[in-house]
């Protein structure tokens, strides 16, 4: 390959991939694709389930907070906030990959919490009465994951520079200049 035939470093190549922001409606494929998959096999195996328990629920919300207090503790980092350490590059890098599985996973639990909450509703036994609780927190503590997570991705972005910063570092030669 010549010089002007050569794809730069940080080009755009269809063959590779690349990492973007969670897309929401990944999200709720996902979430639809579980809550499915809970309806059919609580319709068929609730009898023999013991009653649900609370962990779940604690877990998920107690992950909800974490992922919130780090998404607003990454951005005052980020924006360089007075009294703020500068952010790890790596550390944001590591927030990143946590916020996307987080979402995903999020979205399964929520998608699943859904399915088993609407069956429960539907069942009229008093079984079925005493889980509605913890399904119906299950869901809300997922969704709250979601929204934690998708919240620490977004705050793990650069900010944009105001224009007038950009046009300098071009007309200076700057970054990425040769």
């Amino acid at each position: 390959m010549t010089q002007a035939q050569s794809r730069p470093p940080g080009g755009s190549d269809p063959g590779r991939s690349r990492m973007g922001p969670t897309r929401i409606s990944t999200l709720v494929v996902a979430g639809l694709a579980a809550a499915a998959v809970a309806w059919l096999l609580i319709s068929t195996l609730y009898g023999g389930f013991p009653r649900l328990p609370w962990l779940p629920v604690v877990t998920l919300a107690a992950l909800a907070v974490l992922e919130a207090y780090a998404a607003v503790n990454t951005r005052s980092r980020i924006e360089r906030r007075p009294g703020r350490d500068p952010v790890d590059p790596l550390l944001v890098a590591r927030f990143v990959v946590l916020a996307k599985a987080s979402a995903l996973a999020g979205a399964i639990f929520a998608g699943w919490c859904a399915g088993l909450t609407g069956w429960l509703f539907v069942e009229p036994t008093r079984a079925a009465a005493e889980d509605r609780p913890a399904a119906g927190a299950g869901l809300l503590a997922a969704l709250a994951l979601v929204a934690a997570a998708l919240w620490l991705e977004r705050s793990c972005r650069v900010p944009e520079r105001p224009e007038d910063e950009r046009d300098a570092d071009r007309r200076e030669g700057g970054p990425g200049q040769r």
